[in-house]
């Protein structure tokens, strides 16, 4: 074992040291070698090492470099140090994050987390936090803390009784609401059919002028941090419309919800203490490995009795907080170890400085592509930045021939109409001479790609 976990270590090591020096995308030879992959199971078992030397043989020049500085596609962040070193200590363990009985360590860095998380972000003390997935396990858990409170006002045992019959729930949307919310309402049986679609302004966020009548009834959900634009909703304003009315609000903030980690964006987040629950994405701009979310809810009984298991015997109470009681599932990996990890290393200065630093950044690029002649359609408010290279066929080819290139990584989307390139900068190893040296391999892309003149926005 101390043989095989040494060469692990050495393995990665090597890929980390060589992963700014690599095209970013896989080259097509490396995707075709994943074919060697297609083997019989043996028969008999095999030598770990021999495993271990086939995974990384194959398996290593296959990735996506999504680690490394140069990866602005889909927000994902990089694995910090610290955070990377906690994870295979944490596998070692093998801890079942379920109870305090199966892991005090990991029950206890749990709550350590959730009480640095609350603080760092403006959430109200008290609120409980749960440790799943990503974000839409967390909006999953969010909202159906929120439909089991409000069927429970409207005096419907939903835990008891199921939704047959159950009192009508309302729940409003924004014309931008991200697609991780939409799964989760539609598991909980919601129906997007039904939803209350309320219309947003020219950067996606939701007008709390045109905001439907609410009661105790209604789920509000908004988005803190556009995943196009990074705007954020008027979250003030619509609390305090729901407040009035009795209705629950919900908070999208998978990577928006860490600006308030900051002196400069943290005004982006007024208000957003005023909402019910928060959806949190950690392997996003916190940069710890996958899978890693956190769900947050200001009435810790709420959440508690969503999630609730019944009576199993076996599953006992301690003395404190029971990690089981937060979470859709029972058994996991103890994602809270790296979390701890990621945040002590960083502290609250480092949190402001990586945050901070992704943004302006995200305002460099939008400067160095401006300056080239073409055309960014939002306002750079946060990390997201979209960029528009003339006609949609044209944008689309730009795009195609900047992932081949291999410089660095932009996908693609559709604005209010409009194609575009997005870059997202979310990690904490992404440099000024990333942001140059990708900024530079865009615009020699596309000024071989697309004929003069250049920098209308296409449709």
């Amino acid at each position: 074992m101390h043989e095989l976990l040494s060469d692990v270590a050495t393995r990665a090591a090597r890929y980390l040291a060589g992963v700014n020096e690599r095209s970013v995308a896989p080259s097509q030879k490396a995707v075709e070698n994943l074919r060697k992959l297609d083997e019989p199971l043996p028969d008999g078992p095999v030598d770990p090492a021999e495993i271990l030397s086939l995974l990384d043989q194959i398996g290593s020049p296959a990735t996506v470099a999504t680690t490394g500085g140069r990866y602005f596609g889909f927000v994902i962040g990089g694995t910090l140090p610290a955070a990377l070193a906690a994870n295979w200590l944490a596998g070692a363990w093998d801890q079942n994050a379920c109870m305090q009985v199966m892991s005090p360590i990991s029950a206890k860095l749990e709550e350590v987390v959730q009480a640095w998380v609350l603080d760092l972000l403006g959430l109200p003390a008290g609120s409980a936090a749960g440790f799943v997935t990503g974000t839409t396990m967390a909006n999953f858990s969010c909202l159906s803390a929120a439909r089991s409170a409000v069927l429970q006002r409207a005096r419907w045992n939903l835990e008891e009784d199921g939704l047959i019959g159950a009192p009508p729930i309302r729940v409003v949307v924004g014309q931008e609401v991200h697609a991780s919310v939409m799964r989760a309402l539609t598991m909980l049986g919601l129906g997007r059919s039904r939803l209350i679609s309320v219309p947003a302004d020219g950067q996606g966020r939701m007008r709390a002028d045109s905001l439907p009548d609410l009661d105790d009834r209604t789920i509000v959900c908004t988005q803190a941090g556009n995943v196009n634009t990074g705007a954020f909703d008027p979250l003030r304003e619509i609390c305090a419309r729901a407040r009035e009315a009795g209705a629950w609000v919900h908070v999208d903030g998978a990577f928006g919800l860490w600006a308030a980690a900051s002196p400069l964006y943290a005004h982006l987040l007024d208000g957003v203490a005023n909402a019910d629950s928060w959806s949190i994405d950690c392997h996003k701009w916190l940069n710890v490995p996958y899978d890693s979310g956190i769900v947050v809810v200001r009435e810790p009984e709420h959440l508690r009795r969503a999630l609730s298991w019944g009576s199993a015997a076996y599953l006992t109470q301690g003395s404190g907080r029971e990690p089981w009681q937060y979470t859709p599932d029972a058994s996991r990996r103890a994602r809270g170890i790296e979390l701890w990890a990621a945040l002590r290393s960083l502290g609250r200065s480092g949190l402001r400085e990586m945050i901070e630093r992704n943004c302006r950044q995200a305002r460099l690029f939008a400067d160095r592509l401006r300056a080239a002649g073409f055309s960014v359609l939002n306002d750079v408010v946060l990390n997201q930045v979209l960029v528009s290279f003339g006609s949609p066929e044209e944008t689309r080819r730009v795009i195609s021939e900047i992932q081949a290139d291999g410089t660095c990584w932009c996908g693609g989307t559709v604005w209010q109409g409009h194609t575009a390139m997005r870059i997202s900068v979310s990690s904490w190893a992404t440099t000024d001479e990333d942001v140059e040296r990708s900024a530079g391999g865009m615009i020699e892309v596309a000024n071989r790609v697309i004929p003069q003149p250049r920098g209308l926005v296409g449709g």
